[in-house]
């Protein structure tokens, strides 16, 4: 071997630590991809894949809002009906006929269902015939009697003309007071039978279930072969009622209005009142009265309502809005300004790094929001920085994050 070979052999390459670090460089890189890339498919799955069942509330004008021009303020409410009834039989009994539907409008008086009556007709037929029975006897008793005086103005005679003792006058006497005093104990037996034919009438009447006024059929309770009862019995096979009936003539609103407000209020106030489903029927109205106590949950106290119009589009537990009017030109007071903000469940409101929030619901995504709390109304807080009407998280998971996809399980009035 050549003395230039074996130098070439000594010499130490440089070029090889170079390639090595290279290769450890990309490893550390690839490896940095690898955890972003996990990173951003746990970021998806909390954040863009899983969805989180939620309960939505939608927050809520506060009583007492700001109203519009002439207005003192404005409050929410429902139609409520002041009369108002489930219709029943008076007695346990097979329903055999229904005669009615939701919707049906039925007049006082008019039949809505009929009862199993065989045992009623039988107990009617029972009692009326004792009344014939004791009739007949008082016939007899009068017939027995009318008999007695002529014997007794007989003996009389004879008695004068001395063909008969004294005695037998007595005797003959005696015979018409007692058959008197039957027949007056007869004439009570027949009053008595009488008073069973009518008891009798009442309890077969009972099977028929009739209106107690006129009104609307808002709902059908019971079918045939169904038992009603005018008691509330156990298991699932006995009803307490045929159906409901409202007098549509008796129809009002009640609204709660803030204590802090109800002094602006006053009986025969003008108001004008606005229903959700129809947004731009303004309908006049008038106070009724305001309901001497207050709910202490909710720091409100209960008003009612007259509608001057009534309307066939106007039915029981609608939203409403009713605006309180002023009285001619008695003006607003300066220290009476209407609330702000809108009404969310107490419970919506949560803490997120330090800040009060509420996760607003944006199509299929949880949008955080911070708020500022004003004030506990009830189970609900008053708070800004969300508008009235827009959907909230009812009670939000310490997991929920803006952006999260949700899906929203329950949404209560």
């Amino acid at each position: 071997m050549e003395k230039t070979d074996l130098l070439h052999q000594l010499r130490i390459d440089r070029s090889e630590p170079e390639t090595r670090s290279l290769g450890v460089v990309a490893w550390v890189v690839g490896v940095l991809v690898l955890l972003a890339l996990i990173a951003a498919g746990g970021w998806w799955f909390l954040v863009g894949g899983r969805s989180v069942e939620v309960e939505a509330a939608t927050a809520s004008v506060p009583a007492g809002a700001a109203a519009g021009p002439g207005a003192v303020l404005q409050a929410t409410g429902y139609v409520t009906a002041r009369r108002e009834a489930t219709v029943s039989a008076q007695i346990t009994g097979t329903l055999t006929q229904v005669l009615i539907e939701e919707g049906d409008r039925v007049e006082k008086g008019q039949v809505l269902g009929t009862l199993e009556d065989t045992a009623q007709r039988a107990g009617l037929a029972q009692a009326v015939a004792a009344l014939r029975a004791a009739q007949a006897q008082l016939a007899q008793f009068q017939s027995q009697l009318a008999q007695s005086h002529r014997d007794l103005s007989r003996a009389q005679d004879l008695v004068g003309r001395k063909l008969v003792s004294t005695q037998s006058v007595e005797v003959a006497r005696t015979q018409v007071e007692t058959q008197a005093s039957q027949l007056e104990t007869q004439r009570k037996q027949v009053e008595l039978a009488q008073a069973g034919v009518q008891a009798a009438q009442v309890q077969l009447d009972y099977c028929t279930v009739r209106a107690p006024f006129t009104g609307m059929i808002i709902a059908k309770a019971a079918q045939v072969g169904e038992i009603i009862s005018p008691l509330s019995a156990g298991g699932g096979f006995t009803r307490t009622g045929i159906g409901t009936i409202v007098d549509m003539e008796s129809l009002e609103i009640e609204v709660d209005v803030t204590e802090s407000y109800i002094n602006r209020v006053v009986p025969k106030q003008p108001t004008e009142a606005v229903l959700d489903a129809y947004p731009d029927w303004k309908i006049a109205g008038h106070v009724i009265a305001i309901i001497p106590t207050a709910d202490r949950g909710k720091a409100t106290i209960k008003v009612r309502v007259a509608l001057d119009q009534k309307d066939a589009r106007i039915v029981p537990d609608m939203g409403v809005r009713v605006s309180f009017m002023e009285e001619g030109n008695k003006p607003v007071a300066a220290s009476a300004a209407p609330p702000k903000g809108a009404l969310v469940p107490s419970t919506s409101v949560v803490q997120r790094d330090g800040k009060a929030v509420v996760f607003e619901i944006a199509g299929d995504r949880a949008r955080q929001r911070a708020v500022s709390t004003l004030r506990d109304v009830g189970d609900q807080r008053l708070v800004e920085g969300v508008g009235v009407g827009t959907r909230v998280v009812r009670a939000p998971a310490a997991e929920l994050a803006d952006g999260v996809r949700v899906t929203v399980t329950a949404e209560p009035k």
